[in-house]
Formats: structure tokens, C-alpha cells, sequence
């Protein structure tokens, strides 16, 4: 009896596909959407045109980056103590810091590129001394870490007053109320540290007499608008 039973219930399930087979065969084909479909169209008008150099800051720094410095104002004469052709070299600026071979490795880590500089003497007394420095920005935010580091240091004695300077996000002028010795010599000084990209601005300002307040953050503040 079981075997009848279950005989009986294989010939049904054949039954029913046989049957459904039938029905599905006797219907309509189902039309699904073709796999490949129309072409879009593109959007009308025509693309953004690129910026040209003269607002291109990336054209800007990567083409001469002695362009980009302020001029010898009229009067004023050159500083002997600019490097030659307006160019520093890693070495160069190495040899500037309390111990070279740190600095030369720091420079280093922080992925320098080149620098460019420019100075000049004027009213007889007052010598300024500028400088861009450029990195490559690969793994390291070398123009920013140097800026931050300067701002740190340079504010550090108590003699400091500093002043922001406008356009900057947070580039910043110094002045010293107490002169410092410098190349045997009494002066006073003022110093300015920003950044924008790549490029770390440098400018530090001599004088037998104090410097004002506007005196650097003016020069600042026209150096940053060349960049």
C-alpha cells in the first residue's frame, strides 16, 4: 500500500509540470528591456574654462618662485647678504639654525623643495632680509609646520608684541621693545612668519632705532598678497 501511495504521488508532480510546461508554452514570450541601452546625450554648453595664470595659484609657485617677491623699493640699496642669483640652498638655510645638522635634517623631513630671497637697506639703517620657502607637500605639511613652529618660538620672550596679518588665516608680525646683538652690533629687530600652499614666508626687519608696528606688518601683508 505505502509503495502505491508513493508512486501515486511521483505520476501527480509530473502531471503538474507536464501541465505547466503546456500553459507556459501556449503564453506570449515575456519581453524584458535589451541589455545594452541608448547612448546618453551630453549635457549642453559648453565646460568651465580653466583659470588663467595670473589666478592660478599652482602656475603661480611652480613657475619662478623669485617672481613672486617683493621689488627693491626705489632708493634702497641691495644686501650683500643675499644669496647669489636670489637662490638659498638646503645647506644655506641648514647652517642658519643652533645646530646645522639638525636643521638640515629637519628641512629634510619636512620635504624642501627650493627657496627664493630678496633684501635691500634703506634710510641708511634699516636692512630687510625676505624669504619663500617652498615644499613638496607629499606626506608632510612642511610650509604649515614651519609657520606653527616659528609662532612658537618667536613670541617666547617677553619683550614680544605681535600683530596679525590681514589676508593671512594666522600669519603673524612681531616687534621687540629691547634690541638684540647682532653681528656685534646693537639692533633692534621685527620679524614676520605666514603661510599659504606650499610656501612658508619669512621676513625679519633691522634697525639702530625700534620698528614700528605698520613697517612690518605692511611688508607682510604685501608679500602674503603676491602668493
Amino acid at each position: 500500500m505505502p509503495s502505491l501511495l508513493l508512486g501515486a504521488a511521483v505520476l501527480g508532480l509530473i502531471s503538474g509540470l507536464c501541465a505547466g510546461y503546456l500553459i507556459q508554452a501556449d503564453r506570449e514570450p515575456t519581453k524584458l528591456p535589451p541589455l545594452s541601452q541608448p547612448r546618453l546625450e551630453q549635457a549642453a554648453g559648453e565646460a568651465s574654462a580653466p583659470l588663467p595664470a595670473a589666478r592660478d595659484r599652482k602656475v603661480k609657485t611652480d613657475g619662478d618662485l623669485r617672481r613672486l617677491l617683493l621689488k627693491k623699493p626705489d632708493g634702497a640699496r641691495a644686501a650683500e647678504f643675499v644669496a647669489e642669483g636670489g637662490w638659498m640652498s638646503l645647506p644655506e638655510l641648514a647652517e642658519e639654525y643652533e645646530d646645522p645638522a639638525d636643521g638640515y635634517g629637519s628641512l629634510l623631513y619636512e620635504e624642501f623643495r627650493r627657496a627664493a630671497t630678496v633684501g635691500w637697506t634703506e634710510g641708511g639703517t634699516r636692512t630687510v632680509d625676505i624669504r619663500l620657502l617652498q615644499f613638496r607637500q607629499e606626506e608632510v605639511l612642511g610650509a604649515l609646520d614651519l609657520a606653527e613652529d616659528a609662532h612658537y618660538w618667536t613670541g617666547q620672550p617677553s619683550d614680544a608684541e605681535s600683530w596679525a596679518i590681514p589676508g593671512t588665516g594666522d600669519g603673524k608680525a612681531y616687534t621687540f621693545r629691547k634690541p638684540r646683538s647682532r653681528d656685534g652690533a646693537s639692533t633692534y629687530q621685527a620679524e614676520a612668519h605666514a603661510w599659504r600652499g606650499d610656501v612658508y614666508l619669512q621676513i625679519w626687519m633691522h634697525d639702530t632705532k625700534p620698528i614700528p608696528k605698520k613697517a612690518i606688518v605692511d611688508l607682510a601683508k604685501r608679500q602674503m598678497e603676491r602668493l
